[in-house]
């Protein structure tokens, strides 16, 4: 059964439009990406489910409440948690001041996120509580980020380029956290221009050409068909 289920969407910025009637859905406990090369949709999809862009048509329903059109607060209150492209940190609150700025336990389960949690998965956070922000390197943000996403206990977290611009060994600390979110059964969408990483980590996939769906498959699929990747993927 589908926790996040997206059906014929569309949206886009005054005349122009960028989403033609995509379809897509994410079982409770996946991993699945949203792929396709810039501009193809995806961040105007990720708009469309945080509430940051109403959409002209089509329905986004999550755990069976429908999601379409609502204010971003509503859809954070039930269990949609983003980590923006860019971070987006609160630069002048200190990194235990954004992770509780807007921690929740509505959706918590029997092992909610807490601060002790989020400096247990990013040790590196634990040492500069009480630096700001605006001071922490990009990788720092990075997880910042994310852990403020985990204090609002999401039922399902999107991850809008979580590795863009950072160092290799960052990126791999990412997966790192990504890898034991899945395996604690987290539902996640994940945007993001290092497929090699995520092909062991995703259970689906979804190209994104020009608005729509132009392929979906598993891992062992999408490995075998360098032509696909070829065609919807590289620069």
């Amino acid at each position: 059964m589908s926790l996040l289920r997206v059906s014929a969407l569309e949206a886009g910025y005054r005349r122009s439009q960028v989403l033609f009637g995509i379809d897509f859905s994410v079982a409770a406990g996946q991993l699945v990406t949203l792929l396709g090369r810039n501009g193809m949709g995806k961040s105007t999809t990720v708009k469309c489910l945080s509430g940051l862009l109403k959409p002209t048509a089509g329905t986004i329903e999550l755990a069976g409440v429908a999601l379409a059109g609502q204010p971003s607060y509503r859809i954070g209150r039930a269990g949609v948690g983003l980590v923006p492209e860019g971070r987006q940190v609160f630069p002048t609150l200190t990194v235990r001041e954004n992770l509780v700025a807007t921690a929740s336990q509505r959706n918590a389960g029997a092992n909610p996120w807490t601060l002790a949690r989020v400096f247990e998965l990013f040790p590196g956070l634990a040492e500069r509580e009480r630096q700001l922000g605006g001071r922490l390197s990009g990788g720092e943000q990075q997880m910042l980020a994310i852990g403020r996403a985990l204090m609002t206990n999401p039922r399902l977290l999107i991850l809008d380029e979580a590795t863009e611009g950072l160092a290799p060994l960052v990126r791999n600390e990412i997966w790192r956290c990504l890898a034991l979110l899945r395996a604690e059964g987290l539902a996640m969408i994940v945007i993001d221009k290092n497929l090699r990483p995520l092909l062991p980590l995703a259970d689906h996939h979804y190209i994104l050409d020009k608005g729509r769906i132009a392929w979906q498959g598993d891992s062992d699929q999408l490995r075998v068909d360098p032509q696909l990747i070829e065609r919807y993927l590289n620069v």
